[in-house]
């Protein structure tokens, strides 16, 4: 922890960054709660739980290709003040969505909020490897990471008894005043990095980027690496597992809050434990132990209280997961692209999140046990695990530098 506490107080400019993440973040939880219990209480199919969840992922795949040729042609500052305010508008407008039949006003103003989320989280990413590099960069990822859970965590904690007691449309109006603060931060926030704008068109940059991908073929394989990492988009499985197996015994939105916080836990502690012990050596265990955890939560997952036990060891191994494979790709491609090459990983990422929330809501359409699906979620590890080593024996990788 010491560590990480170092990093933020040496670099100001990762700190008013991350400050504005916790902000953000931890609003964005109150209206993912207040969805699925609107979902919930509307009393809507598996599929359409798992098409909203799936839309949350789906919005960043369709920029992906135009976004990255942006962010190496726009002024970083500039860019994230626009997605933020995007962000505010598309959040507050959801207080409209009152019944099934304002369903595709839901699916709209998801899409387009996530599109903004998605494209300000591509955006930092791209900028914080001309800040930082090395274990550095490692350990400004991670911070990124725990930030995320511990929003998270008391996010979700919190917005199952706002939603609880107050309801969804306050949860919405918190959320949006939230990305205000944010704003107000970021605004304040002086960014001083080099920033060169291209003259290059953005048909000229996209074919260019390819032909990088063609050269470096090392920079394609960590792409679709990290992309295992999407499989964990448990969104949708927690819904229908609460209004399966939970909901009888306790209120729909406090379930949703509760097993989303537990899984966050891990998601916390995970880097501060195990993030020394990330190597190129051993990362594959860290694969095999994230189908570990969720086979576990596979086998206890009838039982509400045995569930929330096993969510926590789910979340342990994630976040280490994540910020390991996102450094290594980071530091293993050229500056020039590196606005372009992350908005095509986070493109993977979510093409695999959306799939995963796609499929989860399929099969359970079509008959197949929630625990089922999460063994087979838990399998796509154990070929992560495969992969990982294949990667490191046949391609010329650098480990990340002290």
């Amino acid at each position: 922890m010491n560590d990480y506490i170092k990093l933020l107080q040496s670099q100001p400019i990762l700190r008013r960054l991350s400050t504005v993440q916790l902000i953000a973040y931890f609003g964005a939880w109150f209206s993912n709660v207040a969805i699925y219990t609107l979902l919930l209480n509307m009393n809507v199919s598996a599929e359409v739980i798992g098409f909203t969840a799936m839309l949350h992922f789906l919005s960043g795949i369709i920029q992906a290709p135009f976004s990255g040729s942006i962010i190496d042609s726009v002024k970083p500052k500039k860019l994230l003040l626009s997605l933020l305010v995007f962000e505010i508008f598309t959040t507050l407008f959801l207080i409209f969505v009152n019944n099934v039949s304002d369903l595709w006003l839901l699916y709209t103003l998801v899409f387009l909020k996530m599109a903004a989320a998605s494209f300000y989280f591509t955006t930092e990413m791209s900028l914080l490897p001309k800040i930082l590099d090395g274990k550095k960069l490692q350990k400004a990822n991670e911070i990124h990471s725990i930030i995320w859970s511990f929003s998270y965590t008391l996010g979700m904690a919190l917005s199952g008894f706002v939603v609880f007691w107050f309801g969804v449309k306050v949860a919405f109006m918190l959320d949006a005043s939230m990305f205000v603060v944010a704003f107000y931060i970021l605004y304040k926030t002086k960014i001083d990095v080099e920033f060169i704008k291209t003259k290059e068109s953005f048909v000229h940059m996209m074919r260019d980027t390819f032909r990088y991908l063609k050269r470096t073929p090392h920079a394609l394989h960590l792409m679709l690496l990290h992309a295992f990492v999407g499989f964990t988009a448990f969104d949708a499985l927690v819904a229908l597992m609460v209004d399966k197996y939970y909901a009888s015994i306790i209120a729909t939105s406090l379930a949703l809050g509760m097993m989303h916080t537990s899984r966050a836990i891990g998601l916390v502690i995970g880097p501060m434990l195990l993030s020394k012990w990330a190597n190129n050596k051993k990362f594959s265990y860290f694969f095999l132990s994230q189908a570990l955890a969720i086979w576990l939560w596979a086998y206890l997952m009838r039982d509400f209280y045995t569930s929330l036990f096993a969510s926590v060891f789910v979340g342990l191994f994630t976040t280490t997961l994540w910020s390991y494979t996102y450094t290594l790709l980071q530091q293993n491609i050229d500056s020039k692209y590196y606005g372009r090459i992350v908005a095509y990983n986070d493109m993977l990422f979510l093409a695999s999140a959306t799939f995963t929330s796609f499929m989860i809501g399929f099969l359970a359409t079509k008959g197949y046990s929630l625990e089922f699906i999460t063994f087979l979620i838990g399998f796509m590890f154990i070929i992560g695990a495969l992969y990982f080593r294949w990667i490191i024996k046949n391609q010329d990788i650098k480990d990340i530098k002290i």
